[in-house]
C-alpha cells in the first residue's frame, strides 16, 4: 500500500506558519531587550515565550513531510 500524500497547500501553509512564528519570537525577544526597565522581573517570562516561539517556528520550518 502506498502512503497518502499530503496536499501541497498544507505543506506551504505549514512552512509559512513556521516563518511567522520564528519572526514573532525574534521580534518579541528584541522588544524585551529594549524594554528591560519597564518589564521589571517579568522580562524572563517574555524572553521564555519568545524563545518558545522561535523553537516551534524552527521545528515547523525544518520538519520534513513523511
Amino acid at each position: 500500500m502506498s502512503r497518502a500524500e499530503r496536499p501541497v497547500g498544507l505543506l506551504i501553509v505549514e512552512k509559512l506558519m513556521g516563518l511567522v512564528l520564528l519572526a514573532m519570537g525574534i521580534v518579541a525577544i528584541y522588544y524585551v531587550s529594549q524594554a528591560l526597565e519597564a518589564l521589571g522581573s517579568y522580562w524572563l517570562l517574555f524572553t521564555a515565550v519568545g524563545s518558545f516561539l522561535i523553537v516551534v517556528g524552527l521545528a515547523l520550518v525544518i520538519a520534513r513531510p513523511e
